[in-house]
């Protein structure tokens, strides 16, 4: 079977390309490598022995998406990831993340209804839920307005998907509110690789470790949390991407309950942003030199997931250990420095 995986170079993309070749699924990437790069590719045919079909494209172009899909005959589903994600950039840059995040969705969309392909798996994100005023949430936890740009397109998307499907009867969606993915692949041949000064606390921790940056920012230490940082829903990128790999199984068999479904994806466990430094140290051994810097805007205090129904659903949970997920990031961090 084929399945199309936009931004399929990226971090999540790349490993979750990886789950599908490894359970036999022919693969095609389309990425236009704004905040990626196509060593990925190499790295994905060294874990699996498969190449995957690659093409370089910008998905807010309209017609060069539909020549994509009419290239390549007969597809079974599309993953779709590509999107720019940087909360604190996208309350800079609106414009440019709701024109990128939105166009790019409806694109694909519409191609799909022209030629038949009648599954998507989304990404999405926790974002949806705001600052939710019970923790941990669950898939009935209500929307709340979004803290950034960014959190904003994932939740406009997710009602795009939901008229979309129900007025196209043959259309089915999974939209998938992960949590915060970290790590690397275990064979340190992909990981997260941003251009350019990273955005997410894991690549810049690594490379403050490494000596490259000289210090991590930890964005406030005065929330309402046990030690006055962030608290987040860390998840293993490759737990992550199996349940890519499960959703799109789900699809295709038809187990799907209704047109339009999410489920929350994460650990179940929330651990703050000084918590994290501090198994990075015990897993590694390595010191990280930080320093509490004023909060970020975007950010939201705490949040963590209830999983039961990706748990029950999906038969899908989350395994590899906080410690093995942060040495995995940190192995990764000195492959790319060898």
């Amino acid at each position: 079977m084929k399945i199309f995986v936009t931004g399929g170079t990226g971090y999540i993309g790349s490993h979750t390309v990886v789950e599908l070749q490894r359970e036999g699924f022919e693969v095609v990437i389309a990425d236009n490598l704004c905040n990626s790069r196509a060593e990925a590719l190499e790295g994905i045919r060294q874990i699996t022995g498969v190449m995957p079909g690659f093409e370089r494209l910008d998905l807010t172009d309209a017609g060069a998406t539909r020549d994509f899909f009419a290239r390549h005959g007969e597809v079974d589903a599309v993953i779709h990831f590509a999107a720019l994600k940087a909360v604190g950039e996208s309350v800079h840059k609106p414009l440019e993340y709701y024109s990128n995040n939105l166009n790019s969705l409806m694109n694909v969309l519409a191609s799909m209804r022209e030629f038949g392909v009648r599954h998507l798996v989304f990404s999405s994100s926790c974002t949806v839920y705001g600052q939710a005023e019970r923790l941990p949430v669950t898939e009935s936890t209500p929307r709340r307005e979004a803290e950034s740009p960014y959190g904003n397109t994932k939740m406009m998307s997710e009602d795009i998907l939901r008229d979309f499907a129900r007025v196209e009867g043959e259309m089915n969606v999974i939209a998938l509110r992960y949590f915060n993915p970290i790590g690397a692949h275990p064979s340190s041949l992909i990981g997260e690789l941003p251009t350019g000064v990273p955005n997410n606390l894991i690549p810049y921790l690594t490379q403050t470790a490494a000596g490259i940056r000289p210090e991590l920012s930890v964005f406030g230490d005065d929330y309402d949390t046990p030690d006055g940082s962030a608290v987040r829903d860390y998840i293993d990128v490759v737990d992550l991407a199996k349940a890519h790999v499960v959703a799109i199984r789900r699809l295709l068999e038809g187990r799907n309950r209704q047109n339009f479904e999410f489920f929350n994806i994460g650990t179940g466990r929330g651990l703050s942003v000084l918590e994290i430094i501090r198994a990075f140290e015990r897993a590694t051994g390595v010191k990280v030199n930080f320093r509490v810097t004023p909060r970020r805007a975007g950010d939201i205090e705490k949040v963590w997931a209830d999983t039961t129904l990706a748990n029950h659903e999906l038969g899908w949970k989350a395994v590899v250990p906080i410690e093995e997920t942060l040495l995995n990031a940190w192995n990764w961090q000195k492959h790319l420095m060898q």
